[in-house]
C-alpha cells in the first residue's frame, strides 16, 4: 500500500523521485529549526577534519534547495522518503509523534500566480485521488468495501467557529469530520 499509494502520488503531482540526505553539515544552511526548539543530533566526521554534522529533522529548505540546483519547472517537482531523528518529539504522549520520523516529502514548482486557495484546493484533491485510487485498488484485491467518501470537502476555520463557537479549534475540526 505505502509503495502504490506513493507511486500515484508521484504520478498525480507530477513529481520525480529523488534521495535525501540523512545529515547535512553544521553550517550548510540546510537544517530546518522547525519551531525554534527542537536540539538537532549532531556528531562529527573525523574523516572530514572533525567537521560538525547534524542529521535532519525537517527537509523544507533542502527541497527547495534541490528544486533550483535540478531546475525543476513549474508543475513539476520532488518526492522523498525522509528518516530523521527529532529527539525533543513528546512521544509519550501522543499516538502520532516519535523520535524517529520516516514520512515522505514532497515539494512542487508553482509559478508566483499559483499561489492561492484554488491550486491549494485543486493540490488537495489530486492527493485525495491518489489516496482514493489506492483505497480502491486495496479494496479490490482484499474483498473489501472503500470507506473513504466520493470526494474531499473544504471548510474555512471562521465557518467551524461559527458552527460549533463552544469548541475548542481541535473539538471543532473532530465534529466536522464526524458530521
Amino acid at each position: 500500500i505505502k509503495q502504490r499509494f506513493h507511486q500515484l502520488l508521484m504520478e498525480a503531482l507530477h513529481l520525480s523521485p529523488i534521495s535525501c540526505p540523512l545529515f547535512v553539515s553544521r553550517d550548510s544552511g540546510m537544517q530546518d529549526n522547525l519551531n525554534g526548539t527542537e536540539r538537532p543530533v549532531s556528531f562529527n566526521i573525523s574523516a572530514l577534519g572533525g567537521r560538525p554534522f547534524e542529521v535532519v529533522h525537517s527537509l523544507a529548505k533542502w527541497k527547495r534547495y534541490a528544486l533550483g540546483r535540478l531546475k525543476i519547472p513549474v508543475g513539476k517537482g520532488i518526492c522523498t522518503d525522509m528518516n530523521a531523528l527529532r529527539p525533543d518529539e513528546d512521544f509519550l504522549s501522543s499516538p502520532i509523534h516519535s523520535v524517529h520520523v520516516d514520512q515522505w516529502d514532497w515539494e512542487k514548482v508553482i509559478a508566483p500566480e499559483q499561489r492561492d486557495l484554488c491550486t491549494l484546493k485543486e493540490t488537495v484533491k489530486q492527493i485525495y485521488g491518489a489516496l482514493k485510487q489506492c483505497e480502491l485498488e486495496t479494496c479490490s484485491r482484499l474483498g473489501m468495501e472503500p470507506a473513504l467518501p466520493k470526494e474531499i470537502s473544504f471548510i474555512h476555520t471562521g465557518e467551524l467557529v461559527a458552527k460549533y463557537p463552544q469548541l475548542s479549534a481541535g473539538e471543532r475540526e473532530n465534529a466536522a469530520c464526524w458530521e
